[in-house]
């Protein structure tokens, strides 16, 4: 564990006495946006900037709750249908990916779109296009009714079983055994995953993995610096909506990791005081669609009940970036005038 100290407000002597206490905060590194969600935030930004408002995004662009408002407040509207989408118009698909048949509505309604999908979804969808015109089973772990999940299915629904958990895979059945390969949402929890794994492999022996892992980067670097701290810290604090997959599986892990108790939140004001009782360390995260003004709101809000001396959990460094994509090149509004005619 890497340990360096946050500057903290004046000194009063609350605080002093807290500190002689023992408080602390142990602050995960890395945390908050991942480059997926950096990408597709921005992406929203330069559209309203380079076509202006409206701009429509299929469903939330990331699961943040704070993120949407703002991008609300600036000119973006999300829908949860293509069909809302007024002919003529821009739409941006949200890092969570679509399946093709959205793009195909896209293309009925005369609309000009911008797909903000995470390059590492992307390559999810490659892989079961790929497996699936092999003709294999693809046994894809996930959680139903994610969007991420949706938009994976639609790529192959002929090929594609879903898998929502170790319980599940009693119920799976494939047409042979010798073809089978298993794929994953990319913001699910490394152990489970491993163990709807496990169990798959030892009712499918000859199933096969994916060339590289589905399960994204940034998810499983939040997990392991959350794992490094939750035996040290009486509570953890993750921050994030409660439809970010990611965000939840942090809360899953810290108290698999030993932390007596974890709360997931938006932001500091959903901090319920009593859950400060008796504890001493303080461990805070933030899910990959968390921008950092909300963690430093949580900090605050420690700090001001005397939780002053914080120390960096340093789990990973991260230099990974994403282009933006390709379609903030062109001249969409004129695009979408042709396609609408």
């Amino acid at each position: 564990m890497t340990a360096t100290s946050r500057p903290s407000p004046a000194a009063t002597p609350s605080g002093d006495a807290a500190r002689r206490a023992g408080k602390r905060v142990l602050l995960a590194a890395p945390r908050g946006y991942c480059a997926g969600v950096d990408r597709a935030v921005i992406a929203v930004e330069k559209a309203l900037e380079q076509y202006g408002s409206p701009i429509y995004v299929r469903h939330e662009i990331v699961h943040n709750k704070y993120v949407v408002k703002t991008l609300e407040n600036k000119g973006a509207i999300f829908v949860d249908r293509t069909a809302e989408v007024p002919e003529g118009s821009i739409v941006m698909f949200s890092a969570h990916g679509v399946a093709p048949v959205v793009h195909e509505e896209a293309a009925e309604r005369g609309l000009a779109t911008i797909d903000a999908t995470c390059p590492l979804v992307t390559k999810v969808h490659k892989e079961a296009v790929r497996f699936a015109n092999e003709d294999y089973d693809i046994l894809l772990i996930g959680h139903e009714g994610h969007e991420e999940v949706i938009g994976t299915s639609g790529e192959a629904p002929d090929h594609i079983t879903l898998v929502d958990g170790p319980e599940d895979v009693a119920n799976v059945e494939v047409r042979d055994e010798s073809k089978v390969v298993w794929l994953s949402q990319t913001t699910l929890s490394v152990d489970e995953t491993m163990e709807t794994v496990d169990a798959l492999k030892e009712k499918f022996p000859l199933m096969i993995a994916p060339p590289s892992d589905d399960i994204c980067y940034a998810t499983q670097n939040r997990q392991i610096a959350v794992k490094q701290m939750g035996a040290d810290a009486d509570l953890v604090i993750v921050v994030g909506s409660k439809n970010s997959s990611n965000s939840v599986r942090l809360v899953e892990v810290a108290l698999g990791a030993g932390a007596r108790a974890s709360h997931l939140v938006d932001e500091a004001a959903e901090i319920d005081e009593a859950w400060l009782d008796g504890v001493s360390t303080v461990g805070v995260t933030s899910g990959a669609s968390v921008p950092e003004i909300l963690v430093d709101g949580v900090l605050e809000w420690l700090s001001q009940r005397g939780f002053q001396d914080v120390e960096i959990v340093k789990a990973a460094e991260e230099s990974i970036t994403f282009s933006l994509p390709k379609e903030l090149r062109r001249d969409l509004r004129a695009e979408a005038a042709a396609l609408s005619k």
